[in-house]
């Protein structure tokens, strides 16, 4: 086996990193040396390890907002191993977590691809819908009810077909499409059951227009932090619910929080799609195409989100937090409640796609 050639640039990195330690523990002792050391494994770990692995490979990056804890993480982590294995040592597919390549902004993924910053990324529905809206009639408001409904949605080949061909029109090949999950309301007082339980409630949501719009229609006051900042908040008394998928409620430990009651009020299910920059693809031969549309479909397949989601549900309860599952009574009064925002983000999806997902919904129902 032969060895990996040595990176100059990373030996004098890591000797420059030893001095520092070594400096450090004569000043300061112990416990400051082990926070530089652990620095020095992050950086180590990280993806700017692009001399690492198989050297002078081309490196396709893969953009996705969450690490592989999460299912869309996880969904990209596979995407890439798959399309490694098969690809021998003509190229290499690195994922980057984080939304990294996307100023550390998960709303930006489609603009990075389009620019060039990323060539392959794996991206929800809902956040991609800021920057192009057709890809957020997966997520319109109520739409569907049940994993059933979520499932078809997201495996009906036209209307993938019909939203697939305006990301090709904006300078982006879509590939996949899977259920990602149905974000919920997380509490700290009281459960949310009907629109007067939103009125001035103080709710941490992700800072996208369409979305922002229906917590105002219902009365809410949406606001914009990071998952640390809201933990602190909800414990402060300061923010009183999050808008957020199960398992990013158990990851962030929301429990501990002060997190008592999650509402599945079924406002926003989202899909997860699997996307390649179109210059990219274009200069690709049709060998790697295959390749790599045959990995992300396969990614999409094994993905089984929903089913983490319903894990995550269950850990929550352990954890002593109350589920709430609203009847479809409940659903349709917030709903109602919310229809001017709903008009307006079907307008921008556009009347002839926001059809089509009704009509698949309504037989999925049947």
């Amino acid at each position: 086996m032969a060895l990996r050639p040595v990176d100059p640039g990373r030996v004098r990195c890591v000797n420059l990193l030893r001095m520092s330690i070594t400096s450090l523990c004569a000043r300061y002792g112990r416990r400051v040396a082990c926070v530089v050391t652990l620095a020095a494994s992050a950086l180590a770990a990280s993806p700017l390890r692009a001399q690492d692995g198989n050297a002078g490979v081309p490196e396709l990056r893969l953009s996705t907002a969450l690490a592989p804890t999460y299912p869309l993480g996880r969904a990209g982590q596979r995407w890439a191993q798959l399309v490694n294995e098969k690809a021998g040592s003509t190229f290499e597919v690195r994922q980057y977590p984080g939304a990294t390549l996307a100023a550390r902004d998960p709303g930006r993924e489609f603009g990075a691809l389009k620019s060039g910053l990323a060539e392959l990324s794996v991206g929800s529905a809902l956040a991609w819908s800021s920057q192009f809206a057709p890809v957020g009639v997966y997520v319109i408001p109520w739409l569907t009810g049940s994993a059933r409904e979520q499932e078809a949605l997201a495996a009906d080949a036209s209307l993938r077909e019909s939203v697939f061909a305006q990301m090709s029109a904006a300078g982006v090949i879509g590939l996949a499409v899977a259920p990602l999950g149905e974000h919920v309301l997380a509490t700290a007082r009281v459960p949310i059951e009907t629109p007067a339980d939103l009125n001035g409630l103080r709710v941490r949501v992700v800072s996208l227009r369409s979305l922002v719009e229906v917590y105002v229609a219902l009365g809410a006051v949406p606001q914009s932090m990071n998952f640390v900042q809201a933990q602190a908040a909800l414990a402060a008394g300061t923010l009183e619910a999050q808008d957020a998928l199960p398992t990013t409620l158990v990851a962030t430990r929301a429990s501990v929080s002060g997190v008592k009651f999650i509402t599945r009020w079924g406002a926003f299910a989202d899909v997860m799609l699997f996307a390649v920059r179109k210059a990219s693809w274009d200069a690709w031969p049709e060998e790697r195409r295959a390749l790599v549309r045959g990995a992300a479909e396969q990614a999409a397949r094994e993905a089984n989100a929903l089913a983490r989601e319903e894990a995550a549900l269950a850990q929550l309860t352990k954890d002593g937090v109350t589920i709430v599952r609203l009847s479809p009574a409940q659903r349709n009064a917030l709903r109602d409640a919310a229809q001017s925002a709903i008009n307006a983000w079907t307008e921008l999806v556009g009347a002839d796609l926001a059809g089509a997902a009704q009509a698949v919904v309504a037989a999925a129902r049947k």
